[in-house]
């Protein structure tokens, strides 16, 4: 190799794998990236629905076709896992084709005429959208699971979780001023223009050392990355399915399901809540929730995944959970108060920071609850299952503000969250590691028999 060209690699930025900052900084980057969509279409355009009169019913339906594709992340995880260009790293290129993606379907997302009117056009570009961001999400989400180190991972899942919270409040405070001060088209491209800044990351940062920037440019696969490089479909689902059917992963899928759901119930529930029922406008909702979930996501990033590593996953999430279900129910049993401006405000501050912490956790949970020669497919299937929840408890939504008081509604979320809480008390974590234990055992006793009777 020519001596200035290998001088001007080594000059280069490390790689992720090299570099525990850099990591970071790439995480924050990409999850702040999905949070600009996500601050739009589920809090922002619902809001501006509510505003000029839409029903709680064509609200929902805006929401569930939104959530819909993050249901759908399952069928691409393991293509994935399957395929890539292996010289640019294992799931970078993907990264890079989902960010595109986001970014050109929430340009043409802008530019749908008269959208208040054409309902069924705004639930498809919102479908659309969604898509990529999901299909960015699970690669990001799969190169973690490859380049974070275990003992990084609940730090860095406070970082990622918490960038993605300012990437909501960003968008849907930015975003509705736009919206209200010009128009629709303006808003959802202004904000476009980020994501398209953020695709400079994934390009320049690499997984690993040696691997190309882009696939005419000069660099080869990591021996790393060959290793853990999957090529047979059968193994992918056999491994999958022996480590999902132990009983902990099928309770964490069952909490996870149920978490996420109950979360994006309230998500939706609220901006109806405050404009229907408060009579508050989207501008005002969006600014005061902004600044909430700014708060919750400085707050997550800061502390949430330190608190777990100090004082375990499954004390702190106890506390999480005792401190939402009494904290929502203290707020509806305050109706009095619900006037006050202020009041609703300190309680989205402590029902963002409580929920930032929660996911954290939950997210960790599954992370460990993963077998490592399948864990991209393994956690990308939990997320898929939180993001089923997400869809069916949203869809709850219609039905239960059709037949029940706004107190009733509001209660649905503690009365999910106590649901949880009880779950996670048979949650064993030792106990599901033994039992991964066990299936590499058994698997490494049948690869000795199958070589054996191969010889002989």
């Amino acid at each position: 190799m020519n001596p200035i060209h290998s001088l001007k690699i080594k000059k280069g930025l490390p790689a992720l794998s090299e570099n525990t900052i850099l990591r970071y900084f790439n995480f924050i980057a990409l999850y702040f990236a999905q949070g600009v969509p996500e601050g739009m279409l589920f809090f922002g355009i619902p809001a501006w629905m509510a505003m000029n009169g839409k029903s709680a019913g064509e609200i929902a339906g805006f929401a569930i076709a939104c959530g819909l594709p993050w249901s759908f992340k399952f069928i691409v995880a393991p293509m994935m896992d399957r395929y890539t260009i292996l010289s640019m790293g294992r799931k970078r290129p993907w990264v890079i084709f989902g960010q595109l993606g986001l970014m050109t379907s929430f340009i043409i997302m802008a530019f749908i005429p008269d959208p208040l009117n054409n309902l069924n056009q705004l639930m498809i570009a919102g479908f659309v959208v969604s898509f990529f961001g999901s299909f960015q999400d699970v690669a990001t989400d799969s190169m973690a699971v490859d380049i974070i180190p275990v003992q990084e991972q609940a730090r860095a899942n406070g970082f990622m979780w918490g960038s993605k919270i300012i990437g909501i409040s960003s968008s849907l405070s930015l975003g509705s001023w736009l919206l209200n001060k010009y128009n629709f088209t303006i808003s959802i491209s202004m904000l476009s223009v980020f994501i398209g800044i953020i695709m400079l990351v994934p390009i320049f940062l690499k997984e690993r050392p040696g691997e190309k920037t882009m696939p005419w440019t000069q660099g080869k696969a990591s021996p790393e990355s060959k290793k853990m490089q999957l090529t047979n479909w059968n193994t992918i689902f056999n491994s999958l399915y022996k480590v999902f059917r132990l009983k902990n992963s099928l309770l964490m899928a069952t909490i996870g399901f149920i978490s996420l759901g109950s979360i994006n119930y309230m998500d939706v529930l609220l901006p109806i809540f405050t404009v229907k029922a408060l009579g508050w406008t989207n501008l005002t909702y969006s600014q005061f929730f902004a600044t909430a979930s700014v708060i919750g996501g400085i707050s997550g990033m800061l502390i949430g995944g330190i608190l777990i590593d100090k004082f375990g996953k499954k004390r702190m999430m106890n506390i999480y959970f005792s401190c939402i279900i009494c904290s929502t129910v203290t707020f509806v049993s305050l109706k009095s108060y619900w006037a006050n401006y202020y009041f609703i405000y300190s309680f989205m501050v402590v029902y963002v920071i409580l929920n930032v912490f929660a996911t954290i956790g939950i997210f960790a949970f599954a992370m460990q609850c993963c077998w490592k020669k399948v864990s991209a497919s393994q956690f990308t299937l939990y997320m898929t299952i939180c993001n089923l929840g997400r869809i069916a408890l949203a869809a709850l939504i219609g039905p239960v503000r059709a037949h029940f008081n706004w107190e009733i509604s509001l209660l649905g979320y503690p009365i999910f969250i106590l649901i949880i809480f009880i779950l996670f008390q048979f949650l064993n974590l030792e106990s599901h590691t033994k039992s991964i234990e066990h299936l590499e055992n058994r698997e490494f006793e049948t690869e000795v028999i199958k070589l054996s009777v191969i010889r002989n």
